[in-house]
């Protein structure tokens, strides 16, 4: 399969700010063309779009959780570009929902919501993706965004812990699956980073502890688990298709 280094037509979603935005720019500054997702924040997408380098990018907006919404996303976004030959599934939701105090009601439906953006949004773009990158005869990358949170468990947010995990089994099944098309599909697991969404937490009274987690004594930066994004979307990365990165500064040990 003939997957080019650069000048490739790349889908990011949840690109309107911290990491979507940090892997949208790293991107452009490898030479991609860059669609950037967003769900709701439009004015922090456009941000992103006027941030990144090169020319030729573009902005897509839609829910993820809506089969139509996800299919108009990957449309508009191939027929921006000129087709797909990488996407890293980076929308999210994480809202909290401590077991022992979160009323019934509202736990059935941040459960929902949770599944419904995490995993099966996700779904739906890696088959709508896959599909157009088989169509193309160029093979591609998908580069999932999963968690530490899937292994070390996520006691105030126990949907997306899970529907991180989910996300790393769909990726590996993906990757089997998608192989002999010349697609690799690989998934990072990311521990606390600094975004702007957890500036106020990394200033209060709990950022010590935060950054106690990891031996380096500190979290890592949204660049950091971008740089990664961008190996695993490389041609050279072909052969750690169906892995999952950790990116937790030793904070979390697998074995």
């Amino acid at each position: 399969m003939n997957l080019p280094a650069h000048g490739r037509r790349v889908l990011v979603s949840g690109a309107s700010r911290g990491l979507g935005r940090a892997v949208a720019r790293a991107f452009a500054a490898n030479g991609d063309r860059v669609a950037v997702h967003y769900g709701s924040r439009a004015d922090e997408a456009r941000e992103t779009l006027d941030s990144l380098d090169g020319t030729g990018h573009a902005l897509v907006s839609g829910d993820l959780a809506d089969p139509a919404q996800a299919a108009r996303v990957a449309d508009t976004a191939a027929e921006a570009l000129g087709g797909l030959d990488v996407l890293v599934n980076n929308a999210a939701v994480n809202l909290p929902h401590p077991p022992a105090t979160t009323p019934y009601e509202e736990w059935v439906a941040l459960w929902q919501r949770h599944v419904s953006v995490n995993l099966l949004g996700t779904a739906y773009l890696s088959h709508l993706a896959a599909r157009r990158m088989i169509e193309s005869g160029r093979g591609g990358r998908i580069v999932n965004i999963g968690s530490r949170g899937a292994f070390r468990g996520e006691p105030d947010h126990p949907a997306y812990g899970a529907t991180k995990a989910a996300v790393h089994a769909l990726g590996q099944s993906l990757a089997l699956a998608l192989a002999p098309h010349g697609i690799a599909v690989a998934s990072v697991a990311p521990g606390f980073f600094a975004t702007e969404r957890v500036a106020p937490r990394l200033a209060g009274p709990e950022g010590d502890a935060i950054r106690a987690q990891s031996p380096f004594g500190r979290v890592g930066t949204a660049e950091e688990i971008a740089a990664a994004v961008l190996w695993l979307a490389s041609p050279t990365a072909e052969w750690a298709s169906g892995t999952v990165l950790d990116l937790n500064g030793a904070s979390h040990l697998r074995t």
